[in-house]
């Protein structure tokens, strides 16, 4: 079919909770993804960073491929004989005592927040009922009501409410502003150590070390969503370890499953998770094999490949780069590995419309923010032709070449499986 047919059948038969760019993407290999009419583009969301690793990063598909032949799903109902590995390798990577795993980042942050809840009950001693979660303003968590119920955007509350109550907000990257909202009923503080759908906010240095001596002042637990920031991502393993803290509560997805699978986590210490007893909580996904079995290889590429350091190098050369254009456009740069926003003083929407017809895929968020984050995998030579791009539209300059050499498109196209 036509791309313009595929687009008016997702239109007509498809909810309009997102506004596309109009690019019907068919195969994808590394950091390049083709549309249906053979078109290459050079992909700079890398889903959000759910492919950190790539596109069908050859090493994750194999094992998807060896556990789907084998067994896919038995609930926890049962045991299998990856869940366990998987307990063992998120251990052995990040030092935490225990995992919860589930399946999206939303969930992820639901099972962390009945955790904070229960914990503050059992443990800290607050009456059940009485708990208080601190969250940050212009905070993103995921789209569940209880989410969206403390989300300080008004278009992701719109007619969702009634909310769940106990949840405070305070301003991000005020360390005092949390110290004053603290009270005896508070179990939790739960923030992005970079807030990504703000617009790769980077709050003040120290921040984080800040936060969470304060936490631990007040026997309060710390909790940080790395589905966005983490494994990899801005140049560290996660985010938090640029404040060199240890965090009471960890969740993590996206890149967990190197974007074959939708598989999140919570990790935290034995004091934290033990609150769940059976029937507590639980999914019928969550855990699942399949899941589990994908997960560790795309822990192992994470590891083998050291992307961490790569997105540091690759990261900071793009910032530096992306500093010396000379764009009236242009507010504000911020980034950390490669994770960077280009904050506009108009509409960024144009700009990425303008760029996927050079074959740059990019997307807005916040309106005036163009967000870049391409797989951790990149090559710096396919990196520097979509930043030329950039330039180009930026600087509306029309001399970088709209279409890649050919001997990244050969490089491209070789790389297909």
């Amino acid at each position: 079919m036509l791309p313009a047919e595929l687009i008016a059948l997702e239109d007509r038969y498809g909810a309009h909770n997102y506004d596309p760019l109009d690019v019907v993407i068919e195969r994808a290999s590394g950091a390049w993804v083709y549309d249906t009419e053979g078109r290459r583009y050079l992909d700079f969301l890398a889903a959000y960073s759910a492919v950190n690793q790539g596109h069908c990063h050859p090493a994750i598909f194999q094992a998807m491929c060896r556990q789907a032949e084998k067994v896919t799903l038995t609930s926890r109902a049962f045991r299998n004989d990856q869940l366990p590995l998987l307990y063992r390798d998120l251990h052995e990577l990040t030092g935490y005592e225990m995992a919860l795993p589930m399946n999206s980042g939303a969930e992820g942050v639901e099972t962390a927040l009945k955790a904070a809840r229960k914990w503050g009950a059992a443990v800290k001693g607050i009456a059940d009922g009485q708990q208080e979660i601190i969250v940050a303003a212009n905070n993103f968590h995921g789209r569940t009501i209880a989410i969206v119920g403390f989300s300080s955007d008004a278009q992701y509350r719109s007619g969702f409410g009634p909310f769940p109550a106990g949840f405070r907000e305070v301003p991000f990257g005020d360390a005092e502003a949390l110290r004053r909202a603290i009270t005896p009923k508070t179990c939790a503080f739960l923030v992005e150590p970079i807030q990504g759908e703000a617009g790769i906010i980077i709050p003040p240095e120290g921040y984080l070390r800040q936060a969470a001596a304060i936490c631990r002042e007040n026997h309060v637990l710390l909790m940080v969503d790395e589905i966005q920031s983490g494994l990899g991502r801005t140049g560290k393993l996660f985010a938090y370890m640029h404040e060199a803290v240890t965090p009471d509560v960890v969740i993590v997805g996206k890149a967990l499953s190197g974007g074959f699978y939708p598989v999140s986590a919570v990790l935290s210490s034995r004091e934290v998770l033990s609150v769940f007893g059976p029937g507590d909580h639980g999914s019928t996904f969550g855990g699942n094999p399949l899941a589990c079995a994908i997960a560790r290889a795309a822990l192992r590429v994470i590891v083998d490949e050291d992307l961490p350091a790569r997105s540091a190098e690759l990261g900071g050369y793009a910032l530096n780069y992306l500093k010396s254009l000379r764009s009236p456009h242009i507010v504000e740069l911020r980034g950390k590995g490669l994770w960077i926003g280009i904050e506009l003083n108009r509409p960024a929407r144009p700009f990425c419309e303008a760029l996927k017809q050079r074959g740059v895929l990019c997307k807005e968020t916040h309106a005036s923010v163009i967000r870049l984050a391409p797989p951790l995998t990149i090559d710096k030579a396919d990196l520097d032709w979509g930043l030329a791009q950039i330039r180009a539209v930026l600087e509306k300059k029309p001399s970088a070449s709209a279409e890649p050499s050919a001997e990244l498109a050969e490089a491209a196209a070789s790389s297909l499986p």
